[in-house]
C-alpha cells in the first residue's frame, strides 16, 4: 500500500511538472514582452505620449472580452470606488506619459529599470505606513537601490544632461505607478484585474490624448506597425501573461523574473540603437535589479 501511495504521488508530480514549466514560461514570457515595449515606443512615428494613448485604446475591446470570459463584472461600482478607480486611472496615465517621454531620452535598460521602481517605492511606503524601520534584507534593498541609481544616473550625466532628465522621467513614472497600485488596492478585492484595466483604460485614454495634444505631438500614426506592436506585445501579451501567471508564484520569484526586463531592454538598445553598456553600468543595473527582487520578495 505504501508503494502504491508513493507511485501515485510520483505520478501526480510528473503530471504537474509540465504545467509548472508552462507557468514559468508564461511569467518569463510576460516580462520579455513588456521589455519590448520601449523599443516600440522609440520606433513609433507618433509622439511618445500618443503611443501610450493608442496602446490603451486599441487594447480596450480585448480587455472587455477577457473580462467577460473571466466572468468579471464591469458594472456595479459605487460612487466612491468609481472615484478611486478614476483617480488611479489618471495616475496611471501620468505614469505612462512620464515613462514614454523618458524612454525617448535615456537608454532602454535605464528606462526599464527605473520604470519598475514602483516596487521599491511601495517598500518605502510600507515603512512609512507601519511607522517602523527596515530590517535585514530591507536595508540591503534600500542601499542597493540608492547605490545603483546613483551609478546609473552618474553614467547618464556623463553622456548628456538629456539622458539624466530621461532617467528622472522614468523614476517619476515608477513613483506614479506605485500611487496607482495603492489607489486601486481596495477595488482589486471586489473587481477582477481585467475589469479594472477596462475602467483604467476608459478613464486614462482621454488624459493621455489631452497631454499629447498639449505637448503638440503627432497623434495619428503614418506607420501603424510599431503602435500595433506596442499594444499587442506589451498590453495584450505582456500584461495578459503577467495577470495569468502572477497568482501562481510567490513575490520573490516574480521579483527575480522581473530582472529579465532590463536585460532584454538593454539588448534591444544595443542591437537597434547602438547603446553600449560599460562594466559600471552593468554593476548599477545589478544593484537596482537586486533591490527590485528583494522589494518584490517582501511584498504582502
Amino acid at each position: 500500500m505504501e508503494n502504491e501511495g508513493a507511485s501515485q504521488e510520483n505520478l501526480v508530480a510528473a503530471l504537474a511538472r509540465p504545467r509548472s514549466i508552462l507557468l514559468l514560461a508564461a511569467l518569463l514570457g510576460g516580462n520579455v514582452a513588456l521589455a519590448l515595449g520601449p523599443w516600440f515606443v522609440r520606433m513609433a512615428d507618433t509622439g511618445p505620449v500618443s503611443a501610450g494613448f493608442w496602446r490603451l485604446l486599441l487594447a480596450l475591446p480585448f480587455l472587455i472580452l477577457f473580462a467577460k470570459i473571466g466572468g468579471q463584472r464591469l458594472t456595479g461600482m459605487g460612487a466612491k470606488t468609481l472615484g478611486l478607480v478614476a483617480l488611479g486611472a489618471v495616475t496611471f496615465a501620468l505614469d505612462l506619459a512620464s515613462w514614454h517621454i523618458g524612454i525617448g531620452m535615456t537608454r532602454l535598460g535605464n528606462a526599464t529599470l527605473f520604470g519598475n521602481a514602483g516596487s521599491i517605492v511601495l517598500l518605502f511606503w510600507g515603512f512609512v505606513a507601519a511607522r517602523m524601520l527596515p530590517k535585514g534584507l530591507e536595508w540591503l534593498a534600500i542601499i542597493f537601490a540608492l547605490a545603483g541609481a546613483a551609478i546609473l544616473m552618474g553614467r547618464s550625466l556623463e553622456i548628456s544632461t538629456a539622458t539624466l532628465v530621461g532617467d528622472l522621467f522614468c523614476l517619476a513614472a515608477g513613483l506614479l505607478y506605485a500611487v496607482y497600485l495603492l489607489t486601486l488596492q481596495g477595488a482589486r478585492g471586489a473587481f477582477g484585474s481585467w475589469s479594472l484595466l477596462v475602467w483604467v483604460s476608459l478613464f486614462g485614454c482621454p488624459v493621455l490624448l489631452a497631454i499629447a495634444l498639449v505637448l503638440g505631438e503627432p497623434v495619428w500614426p503614418t506607420d501603424w506597425t510599431p503602435v500595433i506592436g506596442l499594444f499587442v506585445v506589451s498590453q495584450l501579451i505582456g500584461q495578459g501573461l503577467m495577470v495569468y501567471s502572477l497568482k501562481y508564484f510567490p513575490p520573490l520569484v516574480v521579483g527575480l523574473a522581473l530582472l529579465t526586463q532590463p536585460a532584454v531592454a538593454s539588448l534591444c538598445g544595443w542591437l537597434a540603437f547602438g547603446e553600449v553598456l560599460s562594466g559600471l553600468d552593468i554593476v548599477g543595473m545589478m544593484l537596482v535589479g537586486a533591490a527590485l527582487a528583494v522589494s518584490r520578495g517582501r511584498a504582502t
